[in-house]
């Protein structure tokens, strides 16, 4: 049986308990869960903890923490739309969009509270202080994101530490949980740690560089979000060394006609695309490396290339 195979069932088991938790008496929350919750999506971080459960030979309340990893996410999603003012998410009409304003919000706090209410149930208030620093730390993340695109205090460092926050503690935490949860020695936790945090950081590279040079087809969604938001990311933080007008493209938040093809015709011209992409693998590679220290299995195996994939995402 394949690796692929032996997911199906905990994420079928995951499907139908996450539908159960989402369910509402009040008709629009339950709109906006079947909008994004219950509609699907890549469930990349629930795959990463049951793989990651699996590569140690198997974790207890491994279905919770999926369950409580991926309610994290989607609460953030809804909030982030309405401070993004995005049109779309996930091909579809943005929840406050179709809602309101208030309505969003507080069914992002509705996925909030069915967090809370699973990760009691694994009775481990290391799990739940651990979640709590990654709420914090999300949080921080988008503001400083916010806060650097007004200050316009753009840096590679401060880049570093916006996906770092925003991204990749997520992602740490749904590896690093099932060692956690099986109280695993610490360089196993570090390892798993070191890993999430690197594929994180990989993942949201590759999801700002497709925002400028992807296709609205493919993605699902308008490209430019992050310049029209006065953004910067790697690979407009490596044009703007290079070509100053690029300052002036995001002060202007890419207003002008061209502004966009301009972008990205000096990334391919450049060659600054391909340096990105270059930045991109490497930390693909750094994560797969950093899962060194685990036993050899199909699971690791997976783990691997799954951030390896990072190096050629389209999507």
């Amino acid at each position: 049986m394949t690796v692929q195979e032996t997911l199906e069932a905990p994420l079928l088991r995951f499907e139908q308990a996450l539908s159960e938790l989402v369910q509402s008496e009040v008709l629009f929350i339950r709109l906006i869960h079947q909008d994004l919750v219950t509609a699907g999506g890549k469930r990349i971080r629930p795959r990463l903890v049951f793989l990651a459960s699996r590569a140690l030979g198997g974790a207890p309340f491994e279905l919770e923490l999926a369950l409580a990893v991926e309610l994290l996410h989607s609460a953030t999603l809804l909030h982030d739309d309405l401070i993004d003012e995005a049109e779309t998410r996930r091909g579809k009409e943005a929840a406050f969009r179709k809602y309101g304003n208030a309505v969003s919000v507080l069914s992002g706090d509705f996925l909030l509270s069915r967090l809370l209410h699973v990760i009691a149930k694994t009775g481990r208030m290391e799990l739940v202080e651990r979640f709590a620093q990654v709420a914090k730390t999300l949080s921080e993340g988008e503001v400083l994101q916010f806060q650097v695109a007004a200050l316009e205090d753009y840096s590679l460092e401060n880049y570093e530490r916006i996906i770092t926050a925003k991204t990749a503690v997520l992602m740490a935490l749904a590896t690093e949980g099932p060692a956690l949860l099986r109280e695993e020695p610490l360089e196993v936790r570090q390892a798993l740690y070191r890993f999430g945090l690197l594929y994180g950081q990989a993942f949201q590279m590759r999801d700002d560089y497709l925002d400028l040079m992807g296709t609205p087809e493919v993605l699902g969604k308008p490209v430019g979000g992050d310049v029209r938001e006065g953004k910067a990311t790697l690979i407009t933080l490596l044009l703007m060394e290079r070509f100053p007008e690029v300052r002036e493209v995001l002060r202007r938040k890419g207003r002008e006609p061209g502004d966009l093809e301009r972008l990205r015709d000096l990334a391919r011209k450049s060659g600054v695309a391909r340096e990105v992409e270059a930045h991109i693998r490497q930390r693909a590679q750094q994560a797969a490396e950093a899962l060194a220290f685990l036993p050899d299995s199909p699971y690791k195996e997976a783990l691997k290339a799954l951030a390896l994939k990072e190096a050629e995402r389209l999507a």
